[in-house]
């Protein structure tokens, strides 16, 4: 299938690989691949104003190609305006805790390549808590945001569903 779509939105719970995806989906679509938590965090987990992130993010989002990976509630909408398409990944809590515990030996001691060099990774209590709620507080308002947003989505439940999709594309 041609895939005809050059600004991609990829959310979904901590976990999931949405980091994961947006690499492989750039170099399979030859597309650039843009993280917000690079954005986001400064050195040693410190976040950047939120006047500086939103500079930050409108200057990626005014480029004509890319792939942009992460949440973020408050700028989804905005980004939802210049995307073309959004991927969601709805996978289920456990295996996103799986995966982010998987992620914290495989990176201990060093940053992984979707976040700011000198961010080591870490599994602090409050993002656990963050991805034991997201089916309750996170995931019913961006579904709610991305219904409304009137551009073409799709929702995976299983890493298989992707795989097939991913695997579909020319």
């Amino acid at each position: 299938m041609e895939f005809k779509y050059h600004r991609i939105l990829i959310v979904g719970c901590g976990g999931a690989g949405k980091s994961t995806l947006a690499r492989q989906l750039g170099q399979k679509l030859n597309l650039p691949v843009v993280h917000l938590d690079k954005i986001w965090w400064l050195p040693n987990w410190q976040n950047r104003s939120k006047e500086e992130f939103d500079i930050l993010l409108d200057n990626e989002l005014s480029e004509s190609h890319w792939i942009i990976d992460g949440n973020y509630r408050r700028t989804f909408e905005q980004r939802l305006k210049y995307a073309d398409f959004c991927i969601f990944l709805d996978y289920p809590i456990s295996l996103c805790m799986e995966s982010v515990c998987q992620r914290v030996n495989e990176y201990k001691g060093k940053s992984r390549p979707d976040m700011t060099e000198g961010c080591i990774e870490r599994f602090d209590p409050e993002f656990e808590e963050w991805i034991l709620n997201f089916e309750s507080t996170v995931k019913p308002e961006m579904m709610n945001i991305l219904k409304d947003a009137n551009i073409p989505y799709k929702i995976f439940a299983t890493r298989q569903e992707t795989e097939l999709w991913m695997n579909s594309l020319s």
